[in-house]
């Protein structure tokens, strides 16, 4: 323990804190302060348990001192010294909840036994808070916390050793033992997503209540919000049940728990059940693939029940074409042409509906690219993307977003108008106006003439000014983007088309396919053949 000695009389204060065996009633180290204001620097800084101090100092009194000590610790034990026997400090004193009020000088007898006593009150009111009493009661107000992150830490592979999950199990009143036992995992979908910053709570923990309800009757149910979103439940049938009947059943209950959620809370949800595993050996593996054959179903089916079979790789093969086809989602924001940015990312969810709706992988990378242009975007003008977003950053931080086609689609065109809206001074800038007539004038003219001079006669500028311009605006040349754009182009048309080298080449401008085919070897190390055979 700790304790501070407090009396503007230094000889007082020295001769108290080094002549006295504090060390005998478990005082480790004494503390001395000049002045109130020191000595309350030093419960600042330090763990201090005790305040000895005398009533009449400067400044501040020791009455007032041990008011300011209670302000910022209850739980510090303060004894008074005065040269007065004052009545009125006596009773202050006693009010503020001093252990002692000593007259000076005081008897080493009557000094140590108020420190002792103060030590004595502390050790019992320490032991009150961490007896057993008191912590079975904070263990009922956590239970469903800590049930929660038991399972969790399971869903996240932790392994405890058999003894370990009897006691937790026992200690959290869960009835589960090892044996049999399946999961589901449980997606809200979009028609809750209008609560998600008021009330998406009470809500989930409807379902939960709902869910515990319908299959508490025959199973043991664990649920827990786990962390991508789904609400999942733990089932441990009763003995009472019918080993032959129990898939039949759980899909039955399952569709019962999705009438009931959509009768009272106005709500759909989609429910992915697995096959009946040994828990807890099994738990981890059968969360996991539960986990990816929901997220493989990412586009718009829904209101779906499903039990977990092979996870499909075959349905992710193959590459996005929309998101990577020139003009890019990086360009079309830093030239402010955003009716073309809307029109390219409905042309990306129109590629992601129509070819990978079982795909989240597709799903996922759409998202990275968006949201990567997005950040990009927001700090080359001088924002955070959190800052031009507001709370609908939550979805993308965690990864809410990247759920479904359905709920990026709705992000990525929120986040588009607030990055338009928190940047519209920037984008009316003179200079992304010139900007965006070259690039889209580019984009639309790359098989004719897009010289420095048809470019300049295009915005009515001098060539000089154009360059000029066009460098401080975006950091590169307008010539150094126009040979980018073309090249891009041709990678693009390469990889996706059947067309000739040379019919490529005439399309983006290059007149001379030798030449187009020099130039394409010189920036990517291969000719334009071996590029599209992936040499």
């Amino acid at each position: 323990m700790q304790m501070i000695i407090v009396d503007d009389e230094a000889h007082w204060v020295d001769n108290l804190s080094l002549n006295k065996p504090w060390h005998t009633l478990g005082i480790d180290h004494v503390h001395r302060a000049y002045s109130a204001q020191e000595a309350l620097r030093l419960i600042e800084t330090h763990p201090i348990d005790i305040v000895i101090s005398d009533v009449l100092m400067p400044e501040m009194t020791g009455i007032e001192l041990i008011g300011e000590i209670r302000q910022r610790d209850k739980n510090i034990k303060c004894i008074i010294l005065s040269g007065h026997s004052d009545f009125e400090f006596a009773q202050e004193a006693l009010r503020h909840q001093a252990v002692d009020y000593l007259l000076k000088p005081p008897t080493d007898d009557e000094l140590l036994g108020a420190v002792k006593s103060a030590v004595e009150q502390l050790q019992n009111e320490w032991e009150s808070v961490s007896s057993f009493e008191r912590t079975q009661y904070a263990l009922r107000e956590n239970l469903p916390l800590l049930r929660g992150q038991l399972l969790l830490g399971a869903f996240r592979g932790e392994r405890l050793p058999t003894d370990d999950w009897h006691r937790k199990l026992d200690t959290y009143g869960l009835p589960f033992r090892n044996g049999e036992c399946a999961l589901l995992l449980v997606r809200m979908e979009d028609e809750f997503g209008q609560y998600r910053n008021n009330g998406q709570q009470l809500l989930e923990y409807a379902v939960i209540n709902i869910a515990e309800e319908i299959f508490g009757e025959l199973s043991n149910v664990w649920g827990v919000k786990e962390e991508h979103g789904y609400l999942a439940f733990l089932l441990q049938f009763k003995e009472t049940v019918q080993d032959s009947g129990k898939e039949i059943l759980l899909e039955k209950l399952a569709m019962q728990l999705q009438s009931k959620v959509k009768q009272f809370l106005k709500g759909a949800i989609s429910i992915v059940t697995t096959e009946r595993f040994v828990f807890p050996d099994q738990l981890y593996d059968r969360y996991r693939h539960a986990l990816a054959y929901f997220r493989q179903i990412v586009g718009d089916e829904r209101e779906f029940v499903m039990r977990a079979g092979n996870v499909e790789n075959s349905l992710s093969q193959g590459a996005l074409d929309a998101i990577h086809a020139p003009p890019g989602l990086n360009n079309l924001l830093e030239a402010g042409r955003w009716e073309a940015a809307e029109q390219k990312l409905r042309d990306v969810f129109a590629e992601l509906d129509e070819k990978w709706s079982e795909s989240w992988e597709h799903c996922l990378e759409s998202g990275y690219i968006i949201a990567s242009a997005y950040t990009h975007f927001a700090h080359r003008n001088g924002h955070t993307l959190a800052g031009l977003l507001g709370e609908d950053i939550d979805a993308l931080q965690n990864g809410e977003a990247f759920s479904s086609i359905g709920k990026l689609r709705s992000w990525a065109l929120i986040a588009l108008g607030k990055l338009k809206e928190g940047t519209s001074n920037e984008v009316k800038d003179i200079r992304s106006v010139y900007v965006m007539k070259i690039q889209e004038f580019v984009q639309a003219n790359l098989h004719h003439d897009v010289s420095l001079r048809a470019l300049a006669d295009h915005v009515n500028l001098h060539p000089t000014h154009l360059s000029k311009l066009y460098k401080i605006e975006t950091g590169e040349g307008v010539s150094e983007y126009v040979s980018r754009l073309r090249l891009e182009t041709a990678c693009h048309k390469l990889k996706t088309t059947d067309r000739k080298i040379y019919e490529i080449s005439s399309d983006i401008g290059y007149l001379d396919p030798a030449y187009f085919i020099k130039v394409f070897k010189r920036q990517f190390g291969v000719t334009p053949q071996e590029y599209r055979e992936g040499k």
